[in-house]
């Protein structure tokens, strides 16, 4: 059975590559990139994508997950993963086993690896970054109770790689939004201070993400975790960001037309018969429904692309198919590629006559573009392209 029987993504390893070089001369010779191949990197292919990065330099990563980190290093990812989330010490025994960097989501789980690593007798010891909590209130030790950070140099088990923060508007363009980021840059800039005031040193700092990269490339830390825009996207269709860079999308979604019909004006069409032919229609089933992360938000008023033509999706997408009107793609057929990100054709010898991008999915799908990769279904082959 082909790769490309049903339903695909392809991933270019050049325009990954691209991105990388693109956020790496943003950020500095002296910080060092940590891309986020979190959340299966983005759909786009966690292992796959992780291996591209490794082989072209990339000595850090950051996951969600512990099981995301393992699934990493039994791929043969080496160099630090750090974990971005909360991790239950029932399964501390991963981050030693694996040599993975947990996150200090706050001073109590700070004490429970501790308790950990002193419990097992055997000199047990788990790297960490310290979480600050600049000013989101998601994660990390409040940037104002320093004594705390403080302490977590004195607890008996940890080794304290690096500390960092999470910037929580900063792909916003008002002025509001600006003086936030940067009085949360300051707060972090503040904290470090004091840090190595009391001769505490030795780890990485880091606080930026894509945005942060791009819309504040001025600032520069030891580490940066690029993750959309190292997928060559932004957020949302409108984000305008400050840094000029040449980002590329590194993914194409793909499927088939499974059979072509002729709908009759006055008929309807698909589960609840939501759509009714005006005038008489050409029809295609394709083979991609919302359980490979079609968004069903799109039904009646989606966009895909066939033989190199804008056609809409008509009817209720159902989860492992949905249909096209494809009278305005002449000649579409049985077994035609269908586009939903990425370029089409309408034939040999032209690179692109027509293309779409995830933001324009996920704008008409009413959400971000992170959200839409990142659902992309686990079924879905993801294969390596150039």
């Amino acid at each position: 059975m082909s790769e490309t029987d049903r339903a695909w993504i392809e991933v270019s390893r050049g325009n990954l590559i691209h991105n990388m070089k693109e956020l790496q001369r943003l950020s500095g010779d002296r910080c060092a990139l940590m891309p986020a191949v979190k959340a299966n990197a983005y759909g786009h292919g966690d292992v796959l994508t992780a291996r591209i990065l490794q082989d072209a330099g990339t000595d850090h990563f950051c996951t969600a997950s512990a099981d995301e980190a393992v699934r990493l290093r039994k791929a043969g990812i080496s160099g630090e993963i750090l974990i971005l989330g909360y991790t239950s010490p029932d399964v501390f025994w991963k981050l030693t086993r694996y040599g993975l960097t947990q996150t200090v989501v706050d001073s109590a789980f700070a004490r429970e690896i501790s308790r950990y690593c002193m419990r097992s007798g055997d000199g047990t010891k788990i790297r960490v970054h310290v979480g600050v909590d600049t000013g989101m209130h998601r994660l990390g030790i409040p940037y104002g109770r320093i004594g705390l950070i403080e302490e977590i140099w004195n607890l008996e088990g940890l080794e304290v790689t690096g500390v960092f923060s999470h910037l929580c508007v900063s792909d916003g363009a008002s002025d509001a939004e600006e003086k936030y980021t940067r009085e949360q840059i300051r707060r972090f800039r503040d904290v470090l201070k004091h840090l190595h005031a009391k001769g505490i040193d030795g780890f990485r700092a880091h606080i930026q993400g894509s945005y942060g990269i791009l819309n504040y490339p001025e600032y520069s830390f030891d580490l940066a975790r690029p993750g959309i825009a190292l997928y060559g996207c932004l957020s949302s269709k409108n984000d305008r960001v400050k840094a000029d860079a040449d980002l590329r999308p590194v993914l194409s979604l793909k499927a088939r037309i499974a059979s072509v019909k002729k709908l009759a004006a006055g008929e309807s069409a698909g589960y609840g018969l939501t759509y009714t032919a005006g005038a008489d229609r050409r029809i295609a089933v394709v083979t991609a429904g919302y359980a490979d992360g079609i968004p069903r938000s799109l039904s009646n008023c989606g966009t895909v692309l066939v033989r190199g033509r804008k056609v809409p999706v008509i009817g209720r997408i159902c989860m492992d198919q949905l249909t096209l009107d494809v009278t305005e793609a002449p000649g579409a057929a049985a077994g035609d590629e269908v586009v939903f990100i990425g370029c089409s054709r309408r034939g040999p010898g032209v690179s692109c006559d027509a293309a779409l991008t995830a933001e324009d999915m996920a704008q008409t799908a009413g959400t971000i573009t992170n959200e839409i990769l990142s659902r992309l279904g686990a079924r879905l082959k993801r294969i390596e392209t150039e």
